[in-house]
């Protein structure tokens, strides 16, 4: 096959599949076409209706990146904290889509709840880079792509918007698990500095920037209840979208950047960079094009770890992050010019893509 399904080159309806060893679900974006790609979210409250939001970005993701993919993603239903039950679960799940991934139907790997190390069943035939299993500097390298591109993006639009990177700039993000940490580190690292981080036990904020080197130690020990332990008040999750930072990085589920959210972002902010996907309602997107407030493509800027997957099996750490961050940069320099804002221009991009193999692109990825 080469992608195409019907003979009318349009798509049909996405196709949801049951899992039968676990409770959960995989949605097929674009059913039938002979590669689908996404990560497997485990979390207590995953649903089918989130899942298929998340493999509609990544089959803008692929679309934006010129990959002939469709979108995909998996949910199991599960506690990440029960590590007992999290392996048996992650065990009979890998057993069981072991014949799509054989076939090539169905490339999966970690998302929120799960870690490279928990595919290595499916990764006889497909093993993935090297990079990828990588340790830099004592961290995980799949914890760095991907906030290591967030960065890249949120840089790019700066200097476009204020002929500087990140030096001397902030940035408030929500979340503060493996993206979100790699994220602030690569903030600081820039020049930049963290102003609040929020986890679902509260959010800090201190404007002349937090110690992320001692957050990170914290959040060994505490996990999300790090906040508590920092020596700041802890004010609730949502203060953090009211911070006073150049750039905002929504990093949970999806749909958090709502009208109502988008008109409370202050007079500082410049850039929303999204780490996690689906961030955005229409509504939204609309209010922050109305203030000028650069939405960026959620599925650009995170698309770091897809890159990395992609990459040739011989390359290092180093240069894995140089070749993601020219490609994010290249897309990021491209929509930013868009009339209508960098996330309208992205969703165009994309859906020239598809057009180009399969039909007339599904609607693009937005949270109801």
């Amino acid at each position: 096959m080469s992608g195409q399904v019907q003979d009318d080159r349009r798509p049909s309806e996405p196709e949801t599949v049951e899992l039968q060893s676990v409770p959960g679900f995989i949605v097929f974006d674009l059913p039938g076409v002979q590669t689908s790609a996404g990560g497997t979210r485990l979390a207590p409250d995953v649903t089918a209706a989130e899942v298929a939001l998340l493999a509609r970005a990544m089959t803008y993701k692929y679309a934006a990146l010129g990959a002939r993919v469709g979108g995909a993603k998996a949910g199991v239903v599960g506690d990440p904290r029960d590590r007992a039950d999290r392996a048996a679960r992650i065990a009979r799940y890998c057993a069981e889509i072991g014949p799509l991934v054989r076939a090539g139907r169905f490339l999966t790997g970690p998302d929120m709840g799960t870690f490279e190390a928990d595919f290595a069943p499916l990764r006889d035939r497909r093993a993935a880079p090297g990079a990828i299993s990588a340790v830099v500097d004592g961290v995980p390298f799949e914890d760095l792509l991907t906030g290591y591109g967030v960065a890249v993006a949120a840089e790019t639009a700066l200097r476009a918007t204020t002929t500087s990177g990140w030096d001397g700039r902030s940035a408030a993000i929500e979340g503060f698990g493996k993206v979100g940490g790699g994220v602030a580190r690569e903030v600081t690292q820039r020049g930049g500095r963290v102003v609040a981080i929020s986890t679902v036990a509260g959010s800090v904020n201190d404007p002349s920037g937090l110690d992320i080197n001692r957050l990170l130690e914290l959040r060994s020990s505490y996990g999300d209840d790090c906040l508590a332990h920092y020596g700041l008040p802890v004010a609730p999750a949502a203060a953090l979208f009211t911070a006073e930072a150049d750039v905002v990085i929504p990093g949970a589920r999806p749909g958090v950047i709502s009208g109502q959210v988008a008109r409370s972002l202050t007079a500082a902010v410049r850039v929303v960079a999204p780490a996690a996907n689906v961030p955005y309602t229409r509504a939204g997107a609309e209010v922050l094009r109305e203030r000028t407030i650069a939405a960026l493509p959620d599925f650009v800027c995170n698309a770091g770890a897809v890159l990395g997957y992609r990459s040739p099996p011989e390359d290092s750490p180093a240069q894995v992050l140089r070749s993601a961050a020219n490609r994010i940069t290249e897309i990021i320099s491209l929509v930013m010019s868009h009339p209508s804002g960098p996330l309208t221009g992205a969703c165009d991009h994309a859906a020239t893509f598809l057009r180009s193999w399969w039909g007339e692109p599904p609607a693009p990825p937005f949270a109801p």
